[in-house]
């Protein structure tokens, strides 16, 4: 069958900006999987503070969130120390151009870590709403034009580190791990409404380790946000606490199954592939991979390796072919074998910045894996048995962001700017 000349011209015109089949949208802070994968083929590669930016816009203050992505429209959680207030973003995709800045009045001090700033929380939008969390200002939930829909006082979060959990949307509900602290709980509320569906609350439990330095409240906690899966034909909820990994069923908040092994301090977020779960801690904690499914327990049937120490973590991992990669909190990347736990190999990444330690979770794309460090150097790599460094790009600013892609551009944070890498935009649409 001969095709149409003016079908076949929009079909270039399509593969030109990025491919049919490649583009997605980035919803949530691990993007449209939340396990820091994607789809997207032909992403940017090489750029510079100049070379390869499509726009660059300033931002008030610093800031850990990382960007999320919908059509033509790009948002960001911003603090304003200055002013006492907690904001949620939204920019043009096209331009950078500011469209609206809404948020809330929070001038009481809350503690936190000199480099983790309030609003470290990514949004999340599911195309109707962006759903952002403010920390003990609460939850809110606005539309795409930055009306308030809803909003929720879960009260107050108190931990020396801060927070950093990101909300989740998965059919109607939204789910937020609330903590770390004293008050700890994983909820589940109508995205529509804001109304509680469940809540489960997480015991504090600081047995199981004879390490003295976690007797203290502030070595205790988890900041992973909840990954949305399907296992075995049913849709679970995965989660990193302290001392543990669990699985709860998503509607009714019922616990499914949990596997023990992590220490009692977690930073990252569970990540999951081909049935198989793996779950690591942070300060120089532990890591553990199960097989996903049963119930109670599973401990001493479905746990397949666990690491008993391992470097500091604080950006997650992800997966490709088989393989686990993360890159360290001391700036090193390392390779797993996701069934064994054996090293495949590790190799320390230097850029153009001293300062190479790194937050930053991995993100996967089309065989590259890429993560940015604290000084602002992105590393993209291989993600394969064998470590190859395809580029080192400097942005000269710091950064403890996760980067973001969609539509063949990438989208990063520093503590100065939002970048958008790579082509420009003709209009703010997707083609």
């Amino acid at each position: 069958m001969t095709v149409p000349y003016f079908r076949w011209s929009l079909l270039l015109t399509l593969m030109a900006f990025g491919g049919v089949t490649s583009a997605e949208n980035w919803p949530a802070w691990r993007g449209p999987r939340g396990d820091g994968t994607c789809s997207e083929q032909g992403l940017p590669t090489t750029w510079s503070r100049t070379e390869n930016v499509a726009w660059k816009v300033a931002l008030p203050e610093r800031g850990n969130s990382t960007p999320i992505v919908w059509n033509d429209r790009v948002f960001i959680t911003q603090t304003l120390e200055r002013e006492g207030r907690r904001t949620l973003i939204c920019f043009d995709r096209q331009d950078g151009r500011l469209l609206w800045q809404e948020g809330t009045a929070w001038p009481e001090k809350e503690p936190t870590h000199g480099t983790n700033p309030a609003c470290s929380a990514s949004p999340v939008t599911d195309g109707e709403r962006v759903v952002a969390w403010f920390g003990s200002a609460g939850l809110f939930c606005y539309d795409l034009q930055g009306t308030l829909l809803w909003k929720r006082d879960l009260g107050v979060q108190r931990h020396v580190w801060g927070y950093g959990s990101s909300p989740v949307l998965h059919g109607d509900l939204c789910f937020l791990n609330f903590g770390p602290g004293e008050r700890s709980f994983l909820i589940a509320v109508d995205k529509r409404t804001g109304e509680t569906i469940w809540q489960h609350d997480e015991p504090i439990n600081r047995q199981g380790t004879s390490e003295a330095k976690f007797s203290n409240a502030d070595y205790y906690g988890s900041w992973s946000t909840p990954l949305i899966c399907d296992l075995d034909g049913r849709s679970e909820l995965i989660i990193s606490f302290p001392f543990r990994v669990c699985s709860f069923d998503a509607t009714t908040g019922r616990q499914r199954w949990t596997c023990s092994g992590i220490n009692p301090l977690i930073y990252t977020s569970p990540i999951v592939a081909d049935g198989i779960v793996v779950a690591m801690g942070g300060y120089g904690g532990m890591s553990v991979a199960v097989k996903a499914g049963g119930s109670g327990d599973v401990t001493t049937e479905n746990r397949l390796w666990r690491h008993p120490r391992t470097k500091q973590r604080i950006g997650s991992g992800a997966i490709h072919n088989g393989l686990v990669f993360v890159h360290n909190d001391p700036g090193i990347a390392e390779c797993f074998d996701l069934r064994t736990g054996q090293l495949v190999w590790e190799q320390r990444m230097t850029g153009e910045k001293s300062r190479s330690t790194n937050w930053s979770s991995v993100m996967i794309a089309d065989g590259l894996c890429y993560t940015m460090t604290q000084g602002g150097d992105c590393f993209v790599f291989r993600a394969g048995p064998q470590f190859e460094l395809v580029a080192v790009n400097s942005l000269g600013e710091p950064s403890n962001a996760s980067p973001a892609a969609s539509d063949g551009q990438l989208f990063l944070r520093t503590d100065r700017h939002l970048w958008c890498i790579g082509d420009k935009r003709r209009d703010g649409s997707k083609p």
